[in-house]
């Protein structure tokens, strides 16, 4: 793996902007026109059917994440046509995507369908709430959060469907095919963050994983 030092971009590196866009034919004007500010009906339908989405966050240091997010289809929220709100549910304590937001108030939605190639992106201001009137949203689905993502869509548009298509994500084939790819406990074994790559210890990693999703359902 080559090494980048800030100082030195490495060989064949584009230095700017200039340079990058000698590269690329210009987008077509659909491309250039389709990012907006406000949620249409189209796109809060796709947020209503969304289980699952990425958020991109970056750092007061300048350092970058995206982490998943997923709940029952349309655990997103669309709170008007300029804001939605994710619940911040049962994780690893981490909360990495968290601290970033507070620091520097900027987060990146790509929001997915399960069997839809297309995808919806927002992009815009950020911030971690405890309004009860947020928190309120997802009584008798999820146990209250603690917090809830909310994100202002200075742009929303949809992202078309090439990358899913040729990566076949919804493809089950493609799923059969990649059966035998490493798995977390692999992956943390390599690591040395797990003892044992043994069926006891994934046995443990399954029961640690139901209890985490068990602890998202509602309080009695």
């Amino acid at each position: 793996m080559t090494e980048v030092h800030d100082a030195q971009p490495p060989v064949g590196s584009i230095v700017g902007p200039d340079q990058l866009a000698e590269l690329y034919r210009p987008p077509s004007r659909l491309v250039a026109e389709k990012k907006g500010a406000t949620l249409d009906e189209a796109t809060v339908g796709f947020l209503a059917a969304s289980p699952f989405a990425l958020i991109g966050t970056v750092g007061v240091d300048g350092s970058v994440d995206v982490s998943p997010r997923g709940g029952l289809p349309g655990f997103i929220r669309a709170l008007d046509d300029r804001h939605v709100a994710i619940p911040d549910l049962n994780g690893n304590n981490l909360i990495d995507t968290l601290r970033a937001i507070v620091a520097t108030g900027r987060a990146g939605l790509l929001v997915t369908v399960p069997g839809k190639d297309e995808t919806v992106r927002i992009n815009g201001p950020a911030w971690v709430t405890t309004d009860a009137a947020t928190l309120d949203l997802w009584d008798g689905e999820l146990r209250r959060p603690t917090t809830a993502i909310v994100v202002r869509t200075d742009e929303v548009f949809m992202h078309c469907a090439k990358a899913f298509r040729r990566g076949r994500v919804w493809d089950p084939a493609s799923w059969d095919e990649l059966a035998d790819a490493p798995d977390g406990l692999d992956v943390l074994s390599a690591q040395g963050l797990v003892a044992a790559n043994d069926a006891a210890t994934r046995d443990y990693l399954e029961r640690a994983y139901a209890s985490d999703l068990d602890a998202d359902r509602p309080e009695d």
